[in-house]
């Protein structure tokens, strides 16, 4: 149950060190005052403190809050003084109840961020008539990323807002709800062409088959969403027809992950997550991927080929814009995990609807149309960026790769 106190907020600065937190709650301690909100952050080797008391009248009953706080300040002022500390002293009222249910996080991605950004952000977030509560850095490089917690604001109405301030900043800013969800198990379902790899796998086989120009023309005309993507697929396969299967081989050769594909997959591995990858490209090449990076689950479509050379047809049914989000529906059913809590990342019109159908749905290094119908973009060529999309900060992804050992 909640009960009406006056409460006293207390915040001390200072050059930190260890010990300064335990030695304040120490002098606390012997005062009948409960805590209620603490945060304590460390930036640039200042520590700023800050802590809201209430008088505990259970051990207290009747005793004078304006006295039990005028002793708190003196002891509190004593101890920054021996600390070589400041500190400073705000009285409060009303309730001291629990974190406003709507709250949401807003995780600002930029390379570099600037102020200006940030504050025309910031200035958004107020506009909407919501409350910053809560800043935090997640990560420094190989880009900056800042999470605000907002509370107070329609989502959607935000979430519009956000995006179009932006676009102007030339920022990545994402909108998602707070809550015990983000902590719980995900799972995260990439597209593989020029999202998990750089470039497009069909366009390496049409090189080897001397028809490289022409499939480039219906590849960018499918990404845009201008031509139906099994008609186009079926047109780019055609072209392959007579292809010796060797080159199947050269290309697997030749395939680049996208900086920061290990890291993420291992940092979400290590989560309790299971990853997935969705392709329009070939299992010929995307079972290589799921035994190289330890992927969960995989779907993709099938060359044909006999005799040693590929036929310029497919087995079996096309993995296209929809098969994709069929595809992830049925991960996470065979994951136990609830659509709510899915992740997908990818980059072209053939991606939208699984991009729709996840609870979160990320445009990585998109086209336009795909930009503009996602949830959030990252415009940085970093995949493991989505981590920090996932509250997790650079620091914890180190930490974990300096227990095991590994690096990307």
């Amino acid at each position: 149950m909640t009960h009406a106190h006056t409460t006293l907020l207390v915040t001390v600065t200072g050059r930190d060190r260890p010990g300064v937190s335990a030695r304040l709650l120490s002098t606390l301690s012997v005062y009948p005052v409960t805590i209620a909100d603490l945060e304590q952050v460390v930036i640039g080797g200042r520590l700023v403190l800050g802590a809201l008391l209430a008088v505990d009248e259970r051990v207290a009953p009747g005793v004078s809050r304006e006295r039990v706080f005028e002793e708190v300040r003196g002891a509190v002022e004593k101890t920054a003084v021996d600390l070589d500390m400041d500190v400073e002293f705000a009285p409060g009222g009303g309730r001291v109840g629990a974190a406003a249910p709507d709250r949401l996080h807003v995780t600002i991605l930029a390379n570099p961020l600037r102020p200006g950004a940030l504050g025309a952000i910031t200035s958004c977030v107020a506009r909407a008539g919501a409350n910053i509560d809560r800043i935090e850095r997640l990560a420094s490089y190989p880009v900056t990323s800042i999470e605000l917690v907002v509370s107070g604001a329609d989502p959607d109405r935000l979430r519009a807002d956000l995006a179009m301030e932006a676009a102007t900043q030339a920022i990545d800013v994402a909108v998602q709800p707070a809550g015990l969800h983000r902590r719980a198990k995900h799972l995260v379902v990439m597209d593989v062409d020029s999202t998990l790899i750089q470039g497009e796998v069909i366009e390496l086989l049409a090189e080897y088959a001397g028809c490289a120009d022409e499939v480039a023309r219906v590849t960018a005309e499918a990404m845009r969403g201008e031509l139906d993507f099994e008609e186009s697929l079926r047109r780019r396969v055609a072209l392959l027809k007579g292809l010796d299967a060797g080159a199947l081989d050269a290309v697997r050769e030749r395939l680049v992950l996208t900086p920061g594909a290990r890291t993420l997959v291992r940092t979400l591995k290590r989560l309790g997550y299971e990853c997935a990858i969705v392709s329009g490209g070939f299992t010929q090449v995307t079972d290589t991927l799921v035994e190289r990076l330890g992927i969960d689950h995989s779907a993709a479509n099938t060359l044909e080929i006999v005799d040693g050379k590929l036929t310029g047809g497919l087995v079996g049914p096309v993995i296209d814009r929809r098969g994709k989000a069929d595809a992830l529906r049925r991960f996470a059913a065979d994951a136990g995990v609830p659509l709510s809590q899915t992740v997908a990342i990818g980059d072209g019109a053939n991606d939208l609807d699984m991009l729709r159908t996840a609870g979160l749905g990320v445009a990585f290094n998109a086209k336009p149309v795909v930009r503009q119908q996602a949830d959030t973009s990252v415009s940085v060529p970093y995949l493991d960026t989505i981590v920090f999309l996932l509250g997790v900060s650079r620091e914890e992804v180190e930490a974990a790769d300096e227990d095991s050992g590994s690096a990307e």
